[in-house]
């Protein structure tokens, strides 16, 4: 089934928040709520992608999780969207490209947990992706420490924002970005499989 691409004015700050969303749960809801509010975004979008390069087994049909996704997350600045799927792209590094080509004026800014962060420079492109568009991680319990002493941080330490400028990532100069401490929710998406809820 095909969906139409959601709609950005040029000028907006919009949060990308990817992943396979395999299943969507309470906790990206909440990172995605945090986001809003300490990054002065306009509008986050789920890129609920086709699959992950870096997993290994691949997740559940993709509408079933675009439908999960949109129980789970229902808020009137979120959208849930399966824009890797109709673009054809595999890795991030892509999808921003086509992005940037599609909506000239916005500012994109891609969200993560600070999980992702650790394991950032393992992704396809990732000091480009740095340098692209600003970059907004979430930390989640037991993650900090990994994420700050983590290759992509250490490599662009100069480009961080301080917590306590937060606000002023999505329009910031790239590369820039900013991790804030959150109050997190204990969800994860393995756990949910393991207990064979999904």
């Amino acid at each position: 089934m095909r969906h139409a691409m959601p709609h950005a004015r040029p000028g907006q700050a919009i949060g990308l928040l990817g992943g396979s969303f395999d299943p969507a749960h309470n906790g990206h809801a909440h990172i995605t709520r945090e986001a809003l509010k300490r990054f002065g975004l306009d509008a986050v979008w789920w890129l609920v992608s086709p699959g992950n390069p870096l997993k290994e087994h691949g997740p559940a049909p993709l509408e079933a999780r675009l439908a999960r996704a949109r129980q789970v997350m229902r808020h009137p600045r979120v959208v849930v969207t399966d824009i890797e799927a109709q673009l054809g792209t595999r890795y991030t590094a892509e999808t921003l490209g086509a992005l940037f080509t599609l909506y000239p004026g916005v500012h994109f800014t891609w969200l993560m947990g600070a999980d992702n962060l650790a394991g950032f420079h393992r992704w396809e492109r990732w000091e480009e992706i740095m340098g692209a568009l600003p970059i907004g991680v979430l930390a989640r319990p037991g993650d900090r420490v990994a994420a700050r002493m983590s290759p992509a941080a250490r490599a662009f330490r100069f480009a961080r924002l301080p917590d306590a400028r937060s606000r002023l990532l999505a329009r910031s100069e790239p590369p820039a970005w900013c991790l804030v401490n959150v109050p997190m929710v204990d969800a994860s998406s393995s756990a949910i499989r393991a207990a064979g809820c999904w």
